[in-house]
């Protein structure tokens, strides 16, 4: 990471309240904001790390709350391919974390998530959706996708979405797949000495910040509409997505 200034701090902060708040909400979304802004200063690694690291203690203090709606016998379908994808991403990370044409890659990706997520509409799928063999792979994209970019929550959402009509059980089993796969990825790189000291100030700083705009957004949960919150959250990406792949040498 760079070294220290005020104003990076600032704008760190700032970026972190308002992923945590969107996810806080809508039961994902903090890696998608905090990845369509951080890139811009920090390298694709160094910002995978830092917003894993911030959603392992975003996704605990959601789960407080919620954590005995966990099903663990279909979390753990799921997880068992998010553990592969995040491992095959372990080493993709490693070995071209530090390049810039990456961010372009991860910009290119956010517009085209974005435009899914804006014009998709819901619809009632076939059985053949809940078979086996289709959270695997949905978990290994996300789990993949997730450890290079920290942004693979839509999958999880669309598998999640379509097992639990109850919206609690939704959310816990999500959180809790977050927690996990983060720990796991974390460990990983941790044990392979890719944190350095400067992580530890803006994940200091990212405790705090993530505590706020999580509890912000559970509060506003009930209040504001679901789809301006999407929306909202949803622009403000595509324009840091632009931003990447116009501006980033």
């Amino acid at each position: 990471m760079s070294s220290f200034m005020w104003w990076e701090l600032i704008f760190v902060i700032g970026i972190f309240i308002i992923g945590s708040f969107v996810q806080g909400a809508s039961g994902f979304g903090f890696g998608l904001v905090a990845m369509g802004m951080l890139p811009i200063m920090f390298s694709l690694k160094d910002s995978t790390l830092l917003v894993m690291s911030l959603t392992l203690i975003l996704s605990l203090n959601i789960l407080s709350k919620i954590y005995k709606y966990i099903e663990w016998r279909s979390l753990f379908i799921i997880l068992s391919g998010a553990f592969v994808g995040r491992l095959m991403a372990f080493f993709f990370l490693t070995t071209y974390g530090e390049m810039d044409f990456l961010k372009k890659w991860l910009g290119v990706f956010l517009v085209l998530l974005v435009l899914y997520l804006f014009f998709k509409k819901d619809r009632q799928v076939s059985e053949v959706w809940m078979k086996p063999i289709v959270p695997v792979l949905l978990g290994s994209l996300g789990g993949f996708i997730g450890g290079v970019f920290a942004v693979g929550g839509p999958f999880f959402v669309f598998y999640f979405l379509l097992l639990y009509q109850d919206k609690r059980k939704y959310n816990a089993n999500l959180q809790a797949t977050f927690f996990l796969t983060s720990l796991f990825t974390l460990i990983l790189h941790g044990s392979h000495g890719d944190i350095n000291t400067s992580f530890y100030l803006y994940f200091i700083v990212g405790i705090g910040s993530v505590f706020l705009g999580s509890t912000l957004g559970l509060k506003w949960f009930d209040r504001l509409p679901q789809a301006l919150i999407k929306k909202l959250a949803m622009s403000l990406v595509l324009l840091a997505a632009l931003n990447l792949i116009l501006f980033n040498s």
